[in-house]
């Protein structure tokens, strides 16, 4: 009787290894610890070889990066002793290829803007802007005055991106682009991601305080660990720049990017408009198709100055009006009919920040409310 029991196990354990290696490694079964049947695996005369882990063929692939980790001034000792303390995060995967255009030929038309404009320039974000706005405004002038962005920009982005410092993210930063460098689909994008981060550490930042998205981004700012590497700034003269910690630091960091992205000093993001039913909307298409997000330049028009706009009949309805020389671009992001936007230069400065319209107008929008 037991002989034909371990006969069966023997016969299921040869199948169990055929269908395994017919599937892709990623998509291999994997035994947790204390699951493998003691029985069958002293049947076989040779040890059983180690099922590789998800884990372990991640750590596989990043030592691959030792020598441009090395190259970039990383500690060797630094690099082997993180890299045993790696480990895969699916949970990471599943959330990238959840994003729009993640998968080819999974485009579809935008949704309307409304419903996120109501769920991103709600009361609740209006009122705490309000609140932190009158304590923060002595920083924010300063910071303005030396980068030339207006402190309701920086104000709104703050808002935006970690609810004024109240969620910052809690994935581990070199789990995460581990895990996405391994992946593969934005390959060499996440693997300088990785290994800025242990540049960070390199420099002396500690692992603990590297949390954030799933995505790599970190800090009140919610800078990639390149960006911060760049852009981030000491906003309170301690001789550090502190996103994680420090609202002057992070504040100043936001201000240091969108001059770096080509802000330009007292002119308006843009301003809702009305759009006359009559216009000829392929007159005012745009010739133009951007390598950067398509997607999100497409739905913009070509650029007239406010005057030209103005002679076509569009009427000025909210915020803040650009002079009449400044050249626009025009969104309809409800569609025709509805609310439109001109938008000026500096809204290509916050779409540098996150390449959205929605985001992007957003910013705008929070920022005007807080300031009203």
């Amino acid at each position: 009787m037991r002989s034909s029991v371990l006969r069966g196990a023997v016969a299921a354990l040869a199948l169990m290894a055929a269908v395994a290696g017919a599937m892709p490694a990623v998509a291999q079964p994997v035994l947790e610890e204390g699951q493998a049947p003691d029985d069958a695996a002293r049947l076989t005369d040779a040890p059983a070889a180690a099922v590789p882990t998800e884990d372990s063929r991640m750590r596989a692939f990043i030592a691959t990066l030792r020598p441009r980790a090395l190259a970039m001034g990383i500690s060797p000792t630094l690099f082997d002793a993180t890299l045993p303390t790696l480990s895969f995060n699916a949970r990471v995967v599943r959330l990238d290829r959840g994003q729009p255009g993640a998968t080819p030929g999974s485009a579809a038309a935008p949704p309307p803007f409304a419903p996120y404009l109501a769920s991103h320039v709600d009361r609740v974000r209006i009122n705490m802007g309000r609140s932190r706005y009158g304590s923060l405004r002595p920083l924010l002038l300063r910071i303005e005055q030396e980068t030339g962005v207006p402190e309701q920009i920086m104000l709104a982005i703050y808002g935006h991106e970690t609810g004024y410092g109240t969620f910052t993210g809690n994935f581990d930063l070199l789990n995460a682009l581990g895990t996405l460098t391994y992946e593969g689909r934005r390959r060499e994008l996440f693997a300088d991601e990785f290994l800025k981060t242990l540049l960070l550490m390199n420099r002396g930042v500690p692992r603990s305080q590297l949390k954030g998205s799933w995505a790599g981004a970190t800090g009140y700012p919610q800078f990639l660990p390149s960006v911060y590497l760049r852009l981030a700034i000491d906003g309170d003269n301690d001789g550090k720049a502190d996103i994680w910690r420090s609202e002057p630091d992070a504040l100043a960091s936001i201000g240091n990017y969108l001059r770096d992205a080509g802000w330009k000093k007292g002119v308006p993001w843009g301003v809702a408009v009305r759009v006359p039913e009559g216009i000829d909307r392929a007159a005012i298409r745009s010739p133009l198709s951007s390598p950067r997000c398509p997607r999100v330049f497409a739905r913009q028009s070509r650029w007239l100055t406010i005057a030209e706009w103005r002679d076509k009949g569009l009427m000025m309805l909210s915020g803040r009006v650009p002079a009449e020389d400044e050249l626009a671009t025009l969104i309809e992001p409800d569609g025709n009919g509805n609310t439109g936007y001109l938008l000026t230069t500096n809204y290509r400065s916050i779409l540098d920040y996150n390449c959205s319209n929605f985001y992007a107008l957003s910013v705008g929008l929070l920022g005007d409310a807080i300031v009203e």
